[in-house]
């Protein structure tokens, strides 16, 4: 690639500038990967020869080891800056779908599950921070086509996963894997923007969780976002099967229709946040989850429920990631540190609260839970002026 430089001396490749590209390609292998891992789960099930609640627990482990990391991860960040945090992070990644692959009985696929979960929930706080700094410099919104990026990312990863392992094996997909993750993941490190710590975070001793109620109010309007989107994924099948007598083709289409719209408007949302401000996306996305939400709840048919997902889809694609940019962004607040708090709060959603939802289900029906689901989106609402900090001028 040839290259030149910006006035602020940030290099460009093909008339993109290095930093952008670099977070750009993080988001969508760290997708990749995630995306890579969920076809590998009825292998390894029957490698392992375990059922679905051991295979379950699992899965539990991925989830305790991204929660068990991220605010490691953040706090690392917040003192030396994400850039070497997040190569680490990028580097350590590379070789674990492996590992898991190799692992010959149920406790050492545990433990790299465990820290396989790990390093994805943690490169996935520094991401953010690099991706917020970035953002800064550029002095314009790109949060949301990162998280484009990421759904891209496990989009190719689920469906190249599908393949490889139906024709390879998992040994060799898993290797297939580590060289495309290996690949692509070295050549960008070098160009990942370097963010240093403030004085104050360079000259605390500890640093501790912070007293302004502003990240946890930001947390929870990420985890009420979050909430319904780990319904839909979940329980979307289950529920149009179900309630609606939905065929396996034609259930399968409501996680699918709501992961498209998603995708297409995270890589229009940036746009549409620069040129309406953080505040008002933020409120014209959480009505649209809203709208779209209930109408999948209340929905006559099956056709009419996908149709509903596919306008939560609209809705909820840019509500995430403006609060993560709000996050990054808070006053007093280091950026680690806040963003740390806020995806644990919210990744909780997806990891922990679709149990919650099936154990309801199973003595109420998924109609009045989807519905109870959809109005954690009023209190997103009620938060929305939240993400004002998600506004920022030029550095």
């Amino acid at each position: 690639m040839s290259g030149s430089t910006t006035s602020a001396s940030t290099p460009l490749y093909f008339g993109m500038r290095a930093d952008r590209i670099a977070i750009s390609v993080l988001f969508l292998i760290n997708g990749f990967l995630v995306g890579s891992w969920a076809p590998k789960i009825p292998v390894l099930m029957a490698r392992l020869d375990i059922s679905e609640s051991i295979m379950g627990l699992l899965i539990l482990f991925f989830g305790l080891g991204s929660i068990t990391v991220m605010p490691v991860f953040g706090t690392l960040a917040a003192r030396n800056g994400s850039a070497p945090i997040l190569k680490f992070a990028a580097l350590a990644l590379i070789p674990l779908l492996l590992l898991i692959s190799l692992a010959p009985e149920l406790v050492s696929t545990s433990v790299a599950v465990f820290v396989f979960g790990g390093i994805i929930g943690g490169m996935d706080v520094v991401m953010n921070t690099n991706a917020v700094a970035v953002e800064k410099r550029m002095g314009r919104a790109i949060m949301s086509s990162c998280h484009g990026f990421w759904s891209l990312g496990g989009l190719l990863g689920a469906t190249l996963g599908g393949i490889l392992l139906g024709t390879i094996g998992e040994l060799g997909h898993a290797l297939a894997v580590t060289a495309i993750a290996a690949l692509v993941i070295v050549p960008v490190l070098p160009l990942v923007a370097r963010d240093d710590p403030t004085a104050g975070a360079k000259a605390a001793e500890k640093l501790r969780f912070p007293k302004s109620p502003l990240p946890y109010l930001v947390g929870i309007m990420a985890l009420f976002s979050m909430i319904p989107e780990g319904a839909i994924l979940d329980w979307s099948a289950v529920y149009l099967q179900t309630d609606h007598g939905a065929s396996i083709e034609l259930a399968a289409l409501g996680f699918a229709a709501f992961s498209a719209t998603m995708a297409v408007m995270r890589f229009a949302g940036d746009i549409i946040r620069q040129r309406l401000g953080a505040v008002t996306t933020m409120r014209i996305c959480g009505g649209l989850a809203l709208l779209g939400m209930v109408i999948g709840a209340r929905a006559g048919s099956a056709e009419i429920a996908i149709l509903g997902f596919a306008i939560a889809g609209i809705g909820i694609s840019n509500m995430v990631p403006i609060a993560f940019s709000a996050a990054g962004n808070l006053p007093g607040v280091p950026a680690g540190i806040g963003l740390s708090i806020v995806t644990v709060t919210g990744y909780s959603g997806i990891l922990f609260a679709p149990s919650i939802i099936g154990f309801i289900a199973e003595r109420t029906g998924f109609s009045p839970v989807l519905l109870g689901t959809a109005f954690l989106l009023v209190v997103a609402l009620g938060l929305s002026g939240l993400a004002r900090h998600a506004d920022f001028s030029v550095e």
